[in-house]
């Protein structure tokens, strides 16, 4: 066994893990079937096959990867001039050490952060050009994937032609770097989190999988496969060079499956251009329906109008304030604007009233902003914002580079408010009551020269399961499966054009109390059918092709919620 390193000894001897610290660094060992099938790909039925894990972490993809070139006629002996593995971790390497000692194979293994090796064509490289790249590599957010390591990474896949941003997660660099080790027709195997498809600051790197690589093929699974993770995981299978204009996508239910799969008979599918790829999360017939509907029938939401920000007041809790502590500290309207209350939970119908401000007032919700005009000297202001003071407000971040810290931002009250974060689908609704809104919603400022009435159908129409959908294509999945749209992605939101909104709404309007009622009492699916009846029966489409996006839309729905289980 061959370990290249000038600590690992030292490193290794006293240095226990867990979980937690596994988590920490980003490492979730992959199940043995996964490594089985990525590994019998790339070797193919070469028993001379050169391959490097650069992130190996206990040697799973090495373990297997060593068992198939032994099946193959590989002698063991030459084991460690085919079979290549780099990973920081010293404990890792230890155990990768052992394991493969006691299965009786050999592999040269180094200690490094995989972003400080240099690829073969430098002068003092440790590492060959290889057949082959497996792994799995270490999936680290942006927020701790920081200082050198991050520094390195970003040059690293700087040389491959990639320029990722502050956003990128570890494993984006770790994947463009691999390739710096390929031979010219070399393969890439790879266990990729599915934000590869998903995410904007993957977006270079999906542009360079089409660049480099002349074959691509992606594997999809509809049940997690790492106990310790939540996240959705890609393979991602990439041979030859020369770029291509498609990919093949396999959808699978388990890691069990994955020998169904042959030998990757091409099942092309087509990228966007630019963007995220989450539409190919979509059934393939549901897909080339909901591409070629938009395509057709419907626009962004930005052609409607502008998606904004809400108030960013850096102390909700001290800004946003209800009737009892208006008049607790004698407060006067003057002081204060009127916003729809933190949160949405409140906003379940298609219109946000005056009324029902009213009626929030009453039940002393928050539906003051405090925001007094500079100049004034009067007690309840100095009263309220001592108070204020001796909570500490005065030191949030957003306050202290204001002055008045007391005064936060205002704009104009929207024509819509957006809840762009959502268990279910995202909402537009009318402000009828001309309320300003906190962060905890986007607002939605329509574009002059649209037709009457258009603020009051797009919350009704765009309930349909186009849109629903897009959102989920569009948007991102966070913890406990809210999904969150920003305003840029809102604004790329897929809304029926303007012909067939003021069609659909010509018949909508008539139920326009009935609709709202059934929104308001959670009664959604039937709210949507009916929009959906109205909206493609304008677009003239029919019921299997709708009924499918339906079927789409509840699927990357359930697979969103599921994962927050």
């Amino acid at each position: 066994m061959s370990v290249v390193t000038n600590m690992f000894e030292s490193v290794s001897a006293g240095n226990h893990d867990n979980v937690e610290l596994r988590k920490a660094r980003g490492a979730f060992f992959t199940p043995k079937p996964i490594a089985d099938h990525l590994v019998k790909w790339a070797v193919r039925e070469d028993p001379t096959s050169t391959v490097l894990d650069p992130t190996c972490g206990e040697a799973v993809f090495l373990l297997s990867a060593g068992e198939q070139l032994r099946a193959l006629g590989c002698r063991v002996d030459e084991l460690d001039s085919q079979l290549f593995g780099v990973d920081l971790h010293g404990a890792s390497l230890s155990s990768a050490h052992k394991l493969l000692e006691g299965k009786g194979l050999d592999a040269r293994l180094i200690e490094s952060d995989f972003f400080a090796v240099e690829t073969p064509e430098a002068p003092h490289a440790r590492l060959p050009f290889v057949d082959a790249v497996v792994g799995n590599p270490p999936f680290v957010r942006y927020q701790e994937h920081v200082g050198d390591s991050r520094r390195r990474s970003a040059q690293a896949a700087l040389r491959q032609g990639v320029r990722l941003n502050g956003m990128a997660s570890s494993w984006a660099a770790a994947l463009v770097h691999s390739a710096g080790f390929l031979k010219p027709e070399g393969r890439l195997a790879m266990v990729l989190p599915a934000e590869l498809l998903t995410v904007d600051y993957a977006e270079p790197v999906r542009r360079w999988l089409r660049s480099r690589f002349e074959r691509v093929s992606l594997v999809m699974f509809e049940q997690l496969q790492f106990e310790d993770a939540l996240a959705d995981v890609v393979l991602l299978l990439a041979e030859g060079q020369g770029g291509c204009d498609s990919f093949s996508l396999y959808h699978v239910d388990s890691a069990e499956q994955l020998g169904e799969l042959g030998a990757y008979m091409h099942l092309n599918v087509t990228p966007p251009t630019e963007g995220k790829w989450t539409d190919l999360l979509v059934p393939r017939h549901a897909r080339a329906i909901y591409r070629s509907t938009v395509s057709e029938h419907f626009v962004s939401l930005s052609n409607y109008g502008t998606t904004e920000l809400g108030i960013v007041t850096g102390a909700n809790k001290f800004f946003a304030l209800n009737e009892e502590t208006r008049l607790q500290f004698g407060l006067s309207e003057a002081q204060l604007v009127r916003i729809s209350p933190p949160g949405t939970r409140h906003l379940r119908g298609a219109a946000f009233t005056a009324q029902h401000w009213n009626e929030l007032r009453e039940a002393n919700e928050r539906v003051w902003l405090f925001r007094p005009e500079i100049g004034d000297g009067s007690d309840s202001r100095t009263a309220y914002v001592a108070y204020g003071e001796n909570l500490g407000v005065d030191q949030a971040y957003k306050c202290q580079i204001r002055s008045p810290w007391w005064r936060p931002p205002l704009s104009s009250p929207p024509d819509l408010f957006f809840t762009y974060m959502s268990h279910n689908f995202p909402r537009l609704i009318a402000n009828r009551a001309k309320a300003s809104f906190l962060n905890s919603m986007h607002g939605v400022r329509l574009r002059e020269g649209l037709a009457p009435g258009i603020s009051e159908a797009l919350p009704f129409v765009a309930l349909n399961s186009a849109t629903m959908l897009g959102a989920e294509v569009v948007g991102r999945s966070y913890g406990g499966g809210i999904l969150k749209l920003e305003p840029r992605e809102a604004s790329s939101l897929p809304i029926p054009n303007e012909e067939i909104v003021l069609k659909a709404w010509g018949s909508l309007s008539r139920k326009k109390a009935e609709l709202d009622r059934q929104l308001r009492e959670g009664r959604w699916g039937e709210v949507v059918k009916r929009v959906d009846a109205a909206v493609f029966g304008a677009a003239e489409m029919d019921d299997p092709s709708i009924a499918t996006m339906l079927d789409a839309a509840r699927l990357l729905r359930e697979r969103r919620l599921r994962r927050a289980e």
